[in-house]
C-alpha cells in the first residue's frame, strides 16, 4: 500500500486551514486511483452556521474534498512534469449526487479513479463514503496551470 500522511498532503495541495479537507491518503496507484480520508469533527468552522441545531457538512465542501483527492492523484500522476509555479485546479463537475448527510463524528472516505486525460485535463470518477454508505458521487475534472 502507498499511503501519505498530512505532511506529504500539504506538499501536494496549496490548501490550508480551514480549507484543507484531506487528512490522509490511505492508498494510491499512480495514474489510476486514490483513497483518502477526512475526519469530520464538531470543531469544523462551518458547523456553527450550517446548521446551528443540526450540524451538517455542506455538500459543496464534500465535493471540494473529493476534488482535493483528485488534485493529490493528479500531482502524483504528473510528478516530475510540474513546477513550483503550478497548481492543479478543479475545472469541472458533472452528475453530482448526494445520498447521505455528513455529520460531526463521521469519517469520510474518498475514492477517486482517473478515467482519462485529454489535452491537459484529467477526468475522474469520485465518491465519498461514510462507512459503507455512499454520501456523494460525481464526475470531476482537474487541469494543471502555471502562474507567475
Amino acid at each position: 500500500m502507498n499511503s501519505l500522511d498530512i505532511h506529504k498532503v500539504l506538499q501536494m495541495l496549496p490548501h490550508r486551514y480551514p480549507f484543507l479537507l484531506i487528512d490522509r491518503v490511505l492508498d494510491y496507484k499512480k495514474g489510476e486511483s486514490l483513497t483518502a480520508i477526512k475526519n469530520v469533527t464538531i470543531n469544523e468552522p462551518f458547523f456553527p452556521g450550517h446548521f446551528p441545531r443540526r450540524p451538517v457538512m455542506p455538500g459543496v465542501l464534500v465535493i471540494e474534498a473529493m476534488a482535493q483527492a483528485c488534485g493529490v492523484l493528479s500531482y502524483i500522476t504528473q510528478e516530475g512534469n510540474t513546477s513550483e509555479k503550478g497548481i492543479f485546479l478543479f475545472v469541472g463537475i458533472d452528475d453530482a449526487r448526494f445520498k447521505r448527510q455528513v455529520e460531526p463524528g463521521d469519517q469520510l472516505r474518498f475514492e477517486v479513479r482517473l478515467n482519462r486525460q485529454v489535452r491537459g485535463i484529467m477526468m475522474y470518477s469520485a465518491s465519498a463514503y461514510v462507512g459503507d454508505e455512499l454520501a456523494c458521487s460525481a464526475e470531476l475534472m482537474c487541469a494543471y496551470r502555471e502562474y507567475d
